[in-house]
């Protein structure tokens, strides 16, 4: 086994986009297994920016009063109040999770492996795997998902479905504030609520969650003796201990793997991997018929 780092032995090859995409196609369809580990590029090639106008035609009066720059970090803002932090969180969550339906990118790549033995890993929150029909058994989100809420301290593992009352704190809304009333507290420690969405140490790692990472493993470990193709869409370097750097692990020791790697940035590797396929593009371009 290679365990050397490399610079340059993983960086992109003078072969045009167009070449490398075809025979990535042809690679996905002559694949025994794959494994989808999908980022928040994936989502934002589907239309799902975190900047943009998607951000400023909704959060127009949030950037006025506070200057918040994009949702990535209104996640993170340190509001006053209860109330005017549920505010930007209820319309965050309202518009990425609930507003949307499956988009159009989620559904090309369902069609593209739904005949597949296929797992999918994504550190992406906002429910397209689920919404695009891909089967639950199939899919390990790491980092959470905006539809719930859980304790902020972690008090209990129960986690609370929130699109009643995401949609309640959304039209109450005035001012960049929501009523007192409406502010989500645990019914047992009396502590606020949090979204489950991976922020601190306090994130709840329940019974599906383990499930799920439980399915993973088993899937990977699977692989050995298999033509595997490693599908790594928009994954960049915000958790790459997740995704990416595991990804590059698996290419570099599985005898029968390909690493097809598509990122509009930092396509490159860290490990020194046999024939990665490295796409500086979004995941439209794969997709596209």
């Amino acid at each position: 086994m290679r365990t050397r780092l490399s610079t340059n032995s993983c960086s992109p090859s003078p072969i045009g986009i167009g070449e490398k995409i075809e025979r990535a196609r042809r690679l996905i369809a002559d694949a025994d297994k794959i494994v989808i580990g999908a980022g928040a590029g994936l989502s934002a090639a589907a239309g799902l920016r975190y900047d943009g106008l998607l951000f400023e035609t909704n959060f127009a009066d949030f950037i006025e009063k506070y200057g918040i720059a994009d949702l990535y970090s209104a996640s993170f803002y340190p509001f006053a109040t209860e109330e005017e932090r549920w505010a930007c969180w209820a319309r965050h969550i309202d518009v990425v999770r609930y507003r949307k339906g499956a988009l159009p990118l989620y559904k090309k790549l369902l069609d593209t492996v739904k005949a597949k033995d296929y797992f999918v890993i994504t550190t992406n929150v906002d429910g397209q795997f689920r919404k695009a029909g891909f089967s639950e058994r199939r899919l390990f989100e790491v980092q959470g998902d905006y539809a719930y809420l859980q304790c902020s301290r972690r008090c209990h593992d129960t986690l609370y479905y929130n699109e009643e009352l995401v949609r309640e704190m959304v039209a109450r809304t005035h001012d960049c504030r929501i009523p007192s009333e409406l502010v989500p507290r645990c019914h047992r420690c009396g502590e606020p609520m949090a979204v489950h969405v991976r922020m601190d140490e306090y994130f709840v790692e329940y019974s599906r969650w383990d499930e799920a990472y439980g399915r993973y493993i088993d899937f990977t470990s699977s692989l050995n003796r298999k033509k595997v193709v490693l599908l790594e869409l928009g994954v960049g370097f915000n958790t790459p201990s997740i995704i990416r750097f595991p990804f590059e692990r698996m290419a570099q020791t599985l005898p029968n793997a390909t690493l097809i790697r598509v990122n509009k940035d930092n396509v490159g590797c860290i490990l020194d991997i046999a024939s990665p396929l490295l796409i500086p593009s979004d995941a439209n371009a794969l997709f596209q018929q």
